[in-house]
């Protein structure tokens, strides 16, 4: 009897937020817009729509605006999001340093700060990175008004249900419980989330592929990922963890990947294995105007711009294999967008051209048409990925609820 009176107190929890998320949602999309809309677009019943919109108004995080009237008589009014007020710490945690950016909910970066860390026991990174957060929380007083979530993505496997790390690439980590050791420091709410993934997700809500609901992003950075995105949300998978398109076999004879396998795609697309094989051609004596000191990845792209033979060859090199895991992709997930992001897109007008070379001869006629191929539209040095993180959370009403219900409990 007990538990099923806890269940239908969990169904109704449930469906309060999910009613008071997708009024949210359409404020937030498609503000300014009247309670009536609201009220067609949702299919709630008006006087549901009027009593969230009521919460939300309480709240501060939607207010009532003027519109212009039609044909005479009184103004209609309608709503927007407000946005100013509520702010979210992003971490975009790397290697030897994290990015810290402080956002409004509207996305529009407060301040941003990098520091180093250059940890290696779990424990002392922890340490460091709380620290770290305190730290800019402390710097940032006077332009913080609510900071209602900390959020944070890094590179490894995570399970961002349960917030918990699981592998990250440079320091041992055991089971670690990131995001319950966040909420009992700095008693808000935090999330954590893969760092590609994540951006994708930002791509989605701010960037190059905000205009439809599947894509997917490629990044080639130290290694090379992909992020997912199928009707608006990441594809995680069983344990949280997609997109490893790095691992794909483009070359069975080819060099020998950290993963233990050979011929991987980030033994030919990632930032060292470019600088690696340039570098390795120039004390081979090809011609061109890059030396052995100074073939960095954008000095590599910038002379593949301007046309020097060999930076050019092997960034086609590269797109080639890129695009022939890519080309699995599209075959796998028949996106409406690839985005590709990372440092070697400055060499676009040579890179794009060889994406699409093969993404022509080897993907289905009917997914391969009208599917552009374009430059990321974000910043992927900044933490906006994390931001995305608790923008997804207003939207799907985990934290829009929580802030209702904080300011309920403060009643």
């Amino acid at each position: 009897m007990t538990n099923g009176g806890q269940a239908q107190i969990g169904n109704v929890d449930l469906v309060k937020q999910l009613n008071s998320a997708a009024v949210y949602r359409i404020i937030d999309q498609q503000g300014p817009i009247s309670r009536i809309q609201i009220a067609e677009q949702s299919q709630l019943a008006p006087a549901s729509v009027t009593k969230i919109t009521r919460q939300l108004i309480e709240r501060g995080l939607i207010r009532e605006v003027d519109q212009q009237a039609s044909t005479g008589g009184r103004r209609a009014i309608s709503i927007i999001t407000e946005t100013r007020g509520f702010h979210t710490v992003a971490v975009r945690l790397g290697r030897e340093d994290a990015t810290l950016s402080l956002f409004d909910l509207g996305g529009k970066l407060i301040a941003e700060q990098r520091y180093n860390l250059p940890e290696r026991t779990q424990e002392t990174l922890e340490h460091a990175l709380f620290n770290t957060i305190e730290d800019f929380i402390n710097q940032q007083q006077r332009k913080l008004r609510e900071l209602i979530a900390i959020s944070v993505i890094l590179p490894g496997l995570v399970d961002p249900a349960n917030g918990v790390i699981r592998y990250m690439p440079h320091i041992q980590v055991s089971q670690w419980p990131l995001v319950a050791n966040l909420e009992k420091r700095f008693k808000v709410t935090s999330f954590v989330g893969h760092d590609i993934r994540s951006v994708a997700l930002a791509e989605h809500y701010f960037g190059a592929s905000r205009d439809c609901a599947d894509s997917i992003l490629v990044r080639v950075h130290r290694g090379t990922g992909a992020g997912i995105i199928t009707n608006g949300q990441i594809f995680l998978g069983s344990n949280g963890n997609v997109g490893e398109i790095g691992h794909i076999q483009v070359d069975p004879l080819g060099e020998r990947c950290h993963c233990g396998n050979f011929g991987c795609l980030e033994t030919i697309a990632a930032n060292g294995a470019i600088e690696q094989r340039v570098r390795a051609l120039v004390h081979q004596g090809h011609p061109t105007s890059l030396t052995a000191e100074n073939c960095d990845i954008l000095s590599i792209c910038k002379a593949a711009n301007r046309g020097d033979v060999l930076a050019a060859e092997v960034i086609e090199h590269v797109g080639r294999h890129l695009g022939k895991a890519i080309a699995i992709a599209i075959n796998l997930f028949n996106p409406q967008k690839v985005v590709i992001a990372g440092e070697i897109t400055e060499a676009n007008r040579v890179l794009l051209p060889a994406i699409e070379g093969c993404i022509n001869t080897q993907v289905l006629k009917a997914f391969r048409k009208n599917l552009p191929v374009v430059r990321s539209e974000i910043d992927h040095g900044s933490a906006i990925g994390a931001f995305a993180l608790a923008k997804r959370a207003m939207l799907n009403g985990i934290l829009l609820q929580r802030l209702l219900e904080g300011a309920h409990t403060q009643e």
